[in-house]
């Protein structure tokens, strides 16, 4: 089997498959850093996050990056780059390319925390759950491997835990009305 003609192909999969393992794991370690039952090694929890973060990038970088090359999709750097203009599967690509642009602004604000405020950076940081639920609508919507049993259960192995520390942070917040909570991101502030 020749993979020569495929090779961007493989690459932007295996790449975007990692980013959403990779993004799994971070929302996960972040969620338990925020945590009411964190304990002492919150230093080392924020490097793994940290790291997770930034390899999570670089990989929807390459993700995009390898399309390129693709002779069969051939989106061109508008269709890797600007939502609802490649003609592969719009909704699902634009799904994709925002919740890109949206996980590396509110990852690379973690830099700017100080001149953000730390208080309107956790409110903004609040969002990473909203562009990482994109994340996996675009992995569904447009992997090529999103039905598949090997697919389904290695990045269910991630997406599940990160996605039931997020159903408890709601619900946690929703049954703790006596904490008072910062107004959402969306707010003045």
């Amino acid at each position: 089997m020749n993979v020569a003609p495929h090779l961007f192909w493989i690459t932007s999969r295996a790449a975007g498959g990692a980013a959403l393992l990779l993004a799994s794991a971070s929302v996960a370690v972040g969620l338990m850093m925020s945590s009411k039952w964190r304990d002492s090694n919150r230093r080392d929890l924020r490097a793994i996050h940290e790291a997770l973060s930034l390899t999570t990038l670089a990989m929807v970088t390459l993700h995009g990056i390898a399309l390129l090359g693709d002779s069969y999709l051939n989106p061109g750097p508008g269709g890797i780059a600007i939502p609802f203009i490649g003609s592969y599967r719009p909704l699902w690509t634009a799904l994709g390319i925002l919740a890109g642009y949206g996980l590396a602004a509110l990852g690379l604000t973690y830099y700017l925390r100080e001149r953000i405020g730390a208080a309107r950076w956790r409110r903004l940081h609040r969002l990473t759950a909203a562009f990482w639920l994109l994340a996996i609508a675009h992995t569904v919507g447009s992997g090529s491997d999103a039905a598949e049993l090997w697919f389904l259960l290695l990045s269910g192995a991630l997406v599940v835990p990160a996605a039931l520390f997020l159903i408890l942070r709601w619900v946690g917040r929703a049954s703790d009305p006596g904490r008072v909570y910062p107004p959402p991101p969306w707010t003045a502030g």
